[in-house]
């Protein structure tokens, strides 16, 4: 048995006909790991499983050690926090949580302090003793994701968990989230939001159609797509002059100038070369560099290529 956080061998999941995750081998060592794909890639299957609430069909998987489904003794260190909306709408918020954790064997005053910490981390302080019926879909995501972590678990899955928050609680989720993974806490975050997931993590597991497409940090699967160019975006006095030197350097594509001028697009297959070379040519051409981006350098870049 290695020392990964989770392990999964041939691990399969179908529904019928219907094959929700299909022959995934991966391993994941720990800390805050992104859980991506596109609609029916998979990943709320894969979430099922290793929360324990569904058994495999076929394969195996082990979280800190356990078999997931239906196993007390994994239940308590593990923190889950679903998709679904799921509250019992005539308890106040503390009530929901403290009942919660009463159900995982707290005895009432340690279940009410706990279930007061847990809210007043996600934001709900002045709103715990409001019914959960008159609450916002944010209001009712981040009661959920107090009870998920009420019990200080040290396994954390929470499924989207940031839809139908404003922009404003989103930054503080994502502030939650880089603070429980500080403390030691193991996160597996699944979201369709790239750029957020991308502000938590830089290690990402990439579905599709059931079926690991990538794994590992961005910019190391980014290096492994050679056979797509790199696109930069540079913004320069004489543009003009910059791109006709450009198109004389080693690996590079394509140069487009916008037709205003002052901006122009390079497509390279040597991205570090460019970097490299790319100050002594502005300097000898007297460019006048201003802005410099590589815009395809993230998440939704290698989401793109991957499931394109």
């Amino acid at each position: 048995m290695s020392g990964a956080l989770l392990s999964a061998q041939g691990l399969s999941r179908w529904y019928g006909p219907v094959v929700g995750v299909n022959d995934l081998t991966l391993e994941v060592d720990g800390g805050i790991v992104g859980l991506l794909g596109p609609n029916g890639a998979g990943k709320s299957t894969f979430l099922k499983l290793v929360a324990g609430e569904i058994r495999p069909s076929r394969g195996s998987v082990r979280v800190l050690g356990f078999e997931p489904f239906a196993n007390r003794e994994y239940f308590r260190v593990l923190g889950f926090c679903p998709q679904q909306d799921a509250l019992y709408e005539e308890l106040d918020a503390r009530e929901f949580v403290s009942f919660l954790l009463r159900l995982s064997g707290f005895d009432a005053r340690e279940a009410r302090s706990r279930a007061e910490r847990a809210l007043e981390r996600t934001g709900l302080a002045d709103a715990m003793l409001r019914r959960t019926a008159g609450f916002s879909k944010g209001m009712r995501q981040r009661t959920k994701l107090a009870a998920a972590i009420a019990h200080e678990p040290r396994f954390l899955i929470v499924d989207e968990p940031l839809t139908g928050l404003d922009p404003l609680v989103r930054t503080e989720m994502i502030a939650l989230f880089q603070e429980l993974g500080r403390e030691g806490v193991h996160i597996l975050i699944s979201s369709h939001v790239l750029h957020e997931i991308e502000s938590v993590t830089q290690d990402i597991l990439l579905l599709h159609r059931g079926r690991l497409l990538a794994q590992g940090p961005v910019p190391e699967i980014r290096k492994l797509l050679s056979r797509y160019p790199h696109k930069v975006e540079i913004h320069a006095r004489d543009a003009r002059r910059l791109a006709r030197a450009l198109l004389e350097l080693e690996g590079t594509s394509t140069v487009h100038v916008a037709p205003e001028g002052g901006r122009l697009s390079i497509e390279t297959f040597d991205l570090a070369r460019f970097h490299a070379e790319l100050p002594a040519i502005a300097a000898r051409e007297r460019a006048g560099i201003h802005t410099l981006e590589s815009t395809d350098a993230g998440l939704d870049a290698v989401f793109d290529y991957l499931v394109g």
